[in-house]
């Protein structure tokens, strides 16, 4: 089997397959049909040094980029996840940047912070906050770079941060053995109807990538323009009015609906539906200094420029339409504010950098010193204060918000230990992660292309993690077992926390620090020939973000409120335990894994309100306790009644449930016994793949997500409305064809049975793909 390792959850993945090996491909060139087994597997890799190994008794799922090409419609990065066990990516159309949250086992949506995401070792995950607008940055991935991509189940390594409790992804990227050439153009097309949107969306890419190796020096460059054009995100509602109309503007158009809580209201128009042009470049280099060590370098930049435009449904006597004003509908008074159909325009340019400096000669010892950089150069979003059509006519005042000198910095040195004649290995590190959050809000003359006039508001501050780590892994191979025990010690710091009100006034808040240690510890045991069982558990604490910290406390018009009851300074992180025993079957090639598993989370993060003196207010508070029972069922089969037919197929119960909450939503004690917000008690995914001649394949997948809330106190029941959460079913299918040695075509369709669903903003529906791809 060859592999290029590119960080140190490729060799977890390693040493977990050498135990129970419950996903281990053969691969030639990255082309050959998946192989799996139980037992010790030897795997070696003849690319980049393999970083540096760590036997890890624990779920590592994966997916090779051959596969991703053969089965999935992956139109961007995180497309490779969608039928992995258990995850989810809240990706809304192609090129989602702001609000494609990963959602693990017992993480939902909200939780960008409880999961980190890594390409070849530098960090993707944005730990500036928690939520929609701090999803990681895929955008720095394409999928034709993609070689494998790896994901570690819980907070179960010391090498990794608290953020892990849900998962750790892991993302290797190609690196060439000879010359090679590769370009690939893509189209997307979704008839959209919704409401009263009524319309065809779609997305068109194209991609070249060109590498080579020379001796020592290899390297690799890859570009890609994505022009999406989205479906409609946000709608414009109101409550239904009692009040009788006297004015002379009646309108038509309007639709009615009901609300996530079931409340009647009237759906306007769109508010949002963005169009997006985004460019991504990538180098990359690595020169083998010796024939174990090698240097690395990557250098990354990622350009985004999006229009969010609305259109009012709303259609006055002479068939215009109408966006501010007092109107009638149905007889009853209506008010449109001159920002209810807002219009915004982003202009994003981040820079990303990382180095690396390994020496893997599975020898007694081997090392690795590692340094990346995510950087905001450009952070620009700019809304409009006026309303349509005088908004896209004539400009007019709006604000500007500005995120340049954000991003974070990330410092690690790493080891490992193997004693000659011991059955020890010792892996042991240090890191450094920086993380710096400035934001500036500033009035402008012209939303559109104006400078800034004043000052509306700011926010700033920073959080710092230091930690060392030691893990001991050993093996008693007469009795079949392999164990690991583990220590993380963590030192976290926040500072220059400040925000800025509209009027000048400035707050500055205390830093502070906190110490913690996180213990690791698993066991596997080879039961049998075809048995292996594995028990492992885990310490994680995630520290509060950035934002959840500082931002906040603010009036809607910049001012500051006396007190400050919002902003809170003295969030505790979250602490918890996460615990997984797991069975592995072999049943004649084809492998069952039966987990189960729990989480118990005490102060989890959530935005909630609280009784501070005599004022009710919402912010980011602590939670007190949050638990979550498990199973999840896993069937990979290959060449199953059929030579070529694969399949993989899982099933996952979380019963997620908060037991102790002082805060609320509405009353007092609402949110006690309540379902954890987004995360559904049933999941499964299938992704059947099918190799109808050796250069034709066919796939089909699908999807569910039971029923889940957005809310803690779970008041809102009809998910299948605009700011709901609803259960899903989805179907997709997927040709592909290997023409010649060079051309490839495919085709395939998402949400194939056309279903409906929502996480607070419509997700797509019924999609056509279309790809041809050239390779040298």
């Amino acid at each position: 089997m060859q592999r290029q390792e590119k960080f140190p959850l490729r060799a977890l993945a390693c040493a977990a397959a050498s135990l129970f090996a419950p996903y281990v491909f053969a691969a030639d060139d990255g082309a050959a049909a998946p192989v799996r087994q139980l037992g010790l597997v030897t795997i070696e890799g003849n690319g980049a040094p393999s970083s540096l190994p760590t036997n890890l008794p624990t779920t590592i799922e994966g997916i090779s980029g051959a596969e991703i090409e053969r089965s999935i419609n992956a139109n961007d990065a995180e497309d490779a996840l969608k039928y992995l066990p258990s995850l989810l990516v809240r990706k809304r159309y192609d090129g989602d940047y702001n609000h494609a949250v990963l959602s693990t086992r017992a993480s939902g949506t909200g939780n960008s912070a409880r999961s980190l995401v890594f390409a070849d070792g530098i960090l993707l995950s944005n730990l500036l906050g928690n939520g929609a607008t701090f999803a990681p940055r895929w955008g720095l991935v394409t999928p034709e770079e993609i070689e494998r991509v790896d994901v570690l189940y819980g907070p179960f390594s010391a090498a990794y941060a608290g953020n892990s409790v849900g998962a750790v992804v892991d993302y290797q990227t190609r690196m060439p053995r000879a010359f090679e050439a590769h370009v690939k153009a893509s189209i997307e097309r979704q008839p959209f109807d919704l409401y009263g949107a009524h319309d065809t969306y779609g997305s068109h890419s194209l991609s070249a990538s060109l590498g080579d190796r020379a001796g020592a020096l290899s390297w690799w460059i890859n570009v890609n323009r994505l022009d999406s054009d989205g479906q409609p995100l946000s709608f414009v509602t109101k409550p239904v009015s009692t009040t009788a109309y006297t004015g002379s503007t009646p309108v038509t158009g309007a639709v009615d609906g009901a609300d996530k809580s079931n409340v009647p209201w009237k759906i306007l128009g769109t508010t949002t539906q963005y169009d997006t042009v985004q460019d991504h470049a990538k180098i990359k280099l690595a020169y083998d200094i010796a024939p174990a060590l090698r240097a690395s370098l990557t250098l990354g930049l990622w350009r985004n420029d999006s229009a969010g435009s609305p259109q009012s449904w709303l259609r006055d006597a002479a068939g215009n339409a109408v966006y501010s004003g007092s109107v009638g509908i149905a007889g009853k008074a209506y008010t449109l504010a001159a920002t209810d159909f807002g219009i915004s325009r982003e202009a994003l340019e981040h820079r990303m950098a990382g180095i690396s400096l390994k020496q893997n000669a599975h020898g007694v010892f081997d090392w690795e010193l590692t340094a990346s950089a995510y950087d905001y150069a450009k952070d620009q979003a700019r809304t409009a204060l006026v309303a349509p059509p005088v908004a896209t006519t004539t400009g007019g005042a709006g604000r500007l918000t500005d995120l340049a000198g954000t991003g974070w910095t990330t410092l690690a040195a790493r080891g490992v230990l193997r004693p000659e004649g011991s059955a020890h290995t010792l892996d042991f590190g240090a890191q450094l992660d920086r993380y710096r959050y400035r934001q500036r809000v500033s009035n402008t003359a012209d939303w559109d292309d104006g400078t800034p006039t004043s000052l509306f508001t700011a926010f700033g501050g920073d959080t710092a993690l230091t930690s060392l780590y030691a893990q001991d892994s050993w093996s008693l191979p007469a009795s079949g077992i392999k164990t690991m025990l583990g220590l993380r010690a963590e030192h976290w710091q926040a500072d220059s926390g400040s925000k800025t009100a509209s009027d000048g006034r400035t707050v500055g808040f205390a830093s502070r620090s906190e110490t913690d240690l996180s213990p690791k510890a698993a066991i596997g045991w080879q039961a049998g020939q075809d048995l292996a069982l594995k028990l492992s558990t885990g310490r994680a604490v995630r520290y509060p973000t950035a934002t959840e910290l500082y931002q906040g406390g603010l009036s809607s018009s910049g001012a500051y409120v006396p007190g400050d009851p919002v902003t809170n300074p003295d969030l505790r992180p979250e602490k918890g335990w996460t615990t997984e025993l797991a069975a592995l079957w072999n049943m004649s090639g084809q492998q069952l894994r039966l987990s189960l598993f729990r989480e118990d989370t005490r102060d989890a993060l959530y935005s909630q309100s609280t009784v501070v003196g005599t004022q009710t207010v919402a912010s980011v508070q602590n939670i007190g306790r949050i638990v979550t029972n498990g199973v999840e069922a896993v069937l990979q089969a290959s060449d199953l009644g059929a030579r070529g037919f694969d399949l993989s197929a899982s099933l996952t119960y979380a019963d997620s449930t908060i037991r102790s909450n002082d805060g609320f939503v509405a009353v007092p004690g609402d949110t006690i016994g309540k379902q954890q917000p987004r995360v559904p008690r049933w999941r499964a995914s299938l992704l059947a793949s099918y190799a109808i001649t050796p250069d034709l394949d066919a796939s089909f997948g699908a999807r569910y997500s039971g029923r889940q809330y957005g809310t803690l106190n779970n008041s809102d029941p009809n998910g299948f409305a605009y700011m709901g959460f609803s259960k899903f079913f989805t179907t997709d299918v997927r040709v592909h064809w290997r023409i010649d040695r060079q051309w490839s075509l495919a085709a395939g369709i998402d949400n194939l049975n056309n279903y409906r669903y929502w996480a607070f903003h419509p997700y797509p529906q019924r999609s056509y793909n279309a790809e041809l791809r050239f390779d040298l």
